[in-house]
């Protein structure tokens, strides 16, 4: 199959540091093409890929030294994709919704997956006049906002499985906190926790400029204390040794998480991720088997006593089982197929001199309506899921 992986130019792909959406697309991508699939990768020109790469820019958007703008980059690069457009099968879009209104006429031949949060005030209303946008969801909480939205599945990210080095027996006494300083992360709540239970947090984090005020007057000085160590940003290669070696991955989130890249990689080393309730961590974690969920500090700093009883080899397998590349790329083919299918039955069905049918497709979703006499040639329009 020929498909285009459209990533968006804040990071490369892979991104040097913190970057999950990228990192995802990354590993989509390799996935695909171990799969034996033709990917052709639309990204910074940075990026390191076994993809043809198409360059929208020389460097990744965050990293780049010079002014830079993000909006005419990422439409020059769609635009660069819809000159493209009938080399693919399938274009796969995971630059939120920037690109529907100029993909309109060929939606029915793009799967976008939503990579943020959905309950923002203008994305409900930018999604209604989209329905035909075929939709992937990372979890089914994150639908929630817009369950309305044209949704085909949901797709859990994945890692290859020798990115990271399984550890059983973690050398480090202390838990690990591992993303971005924002408010909604809770660096602050992972601190009391470590505190109150009398252990080391050591903090692997990035700093984006709009949580410079935040870092500078709330983390800052909580970082005097001796239990607590500030890391900075840390790649993948550093990942196996800072999550493999803690007890547990604090994960005190206070927003719907869309995901959460960082407990399916604590879960590939065999560490507990010790989380809040918010978001997609009820899908993620399992409660007992791969971490604990916890409602509040108090019971996250209970949590860390009794986290080490969890089997980290049973941590692990439900990694492979669960957030494998694999696993992620095998549900996108299957994905991929459906639309794939879906547009040659209705190219065939525009092309029969019959009465109008109604067809409904297997999952329940609107029907395609084919009318009495149609041109000769007509493009397919309307929802396909």
């Amino acid at each position: 199959m020929r498909i285009a992986q459209i990533a968006p130019l804040y990071e490369s792909v892979p991104p040097r540091l913190y970057g999950g959406t990228e990192r995802v697309v990354h590993h989509l991508t390799e996935s695909l093409i171990d799969l034996g699939h033709d990917v052709t990768l639309f990204a910074s020109g940075d990026s390191r890929t076994s993809a043809r790469l198409v360059p929208a820019r020389d460097h990744a958007l965050r990293l780049d030294s010079e002014l830079s703008w993000d909006l005419p980059a990422h439409l020059a690069m769609l635009e660069e994709v819809r000159e493209q457009a009938d080399r693919f099968d399938v274009l796969h879009f995971h630059t939120d919704c920037l690109h529907m209104p100029l993909f309109r006429d060929m939606a029915h031949r793009t799967i976008t997956t939503l990579h943020g949060r959905q309950d923002i005030k203008d994305v409900p209303p930018f999604l209604a006049r989209f329905r035909q946008f075929p939709l992937v969801s990372i979890s089914n909480d994150q639908r929630r906002p817009v369950a309305f939205a044209n949704f085909i599945d949901t797709v859990y990210h994945g890692l290859p499985e020798d990115l990271y080095r399984f550890q059983p027996n973690p050398e480090g006494n202390y838990l690990a906190f591992l993303g971005r300083i924002a408010p909604e992360k809770g660096p602050d709540r992972a601190i009391e926790i470590a505190r109150r239970a009398g252990l080391r947090l050591k903090i692997a984090a990035k700093v984006d400029r709009a949580d410079e005020a935040y870092f500078r007057e709330r983390i800052e000085p909580l970082l005097n204390d001796p239990l607590v160590e500030f890391v900075g940003e840390i790649s993948d290669a550093d990942k196996s040794d800072f999550l493999g070696n803690a007890l547990a991955l604090v994960f005190p989130i206070d927003w719907p998480e869309p995901f959460g890249l960082v407990m399916i990689e604590a879960m590939a080393c065999g560490t507990p991720v010790i989380a809040s309730p918010r978001g997609s961590v009820p899908e993620i974690v399992e409660h007992g088997v791969t971490g604990l969920i916890a409602r509040d500090i108090e019971e996250a700093a209970m949590a860390v006593r009794e986290v080490g009883q969890l089997d980290r080899h049973r941590i692990r397998e439900v990694f492979e089982a669960r957030f494998s590349a694999r696993a992620m790329a095998r549900s996108y083919l299957r994905l991929y197929e459906q639309i794939v299918a879906a547009d040659e039955r209705q190219v065939a069905t525009v092309k029969l001199p019959r009465a109008a049918s109604i067809g409904v497709h297997s999952n329940g979703s609107s029907p395609i309506i084919v009318p009495d006499s149609v041109p000769e040639r007509q493009e397919p329009t309307g929802p396909l899921f």
